[in-house]
């Protein structure tokens, strides 16, 4: 499960056997995960962070929506 981004307390990660999923994004810190959509950037899954951080994490998705759509493509292909 590469780890594309660590921003704070959050760790952006994908796992190595979702190829049959749109590109999506995992992203946890202590005991709370999410999986968003990249394009369009969408909340796929929560467990456990609270609205404001929903948030926070949604815009830090937009703006690095590019490079997890490139580097979820360079990991499935390869």
């Amino acid at each position: 499960m590469p780890t594309i981004l660590r921003k704070g307390p959050y760790r952006f990660f994908f796992f190595s056997r979702e190829p049959n999923e749109p590109p999506h994004i995992h992203v946890e810190s202590d005991d709370s995960y999410a999986k968003f959509w990249v394009n369009p950037v969408a909340l796929a899954r929560n467990r456990g962070f609270k609205s404001h951080e929903l948030t926070e994490l949604r815009t830090m998705v937009q703006e690095n929506a590019g490079l997890f759509e490139e580097k979820w493509h360079e990991h499935i292909r390869d």
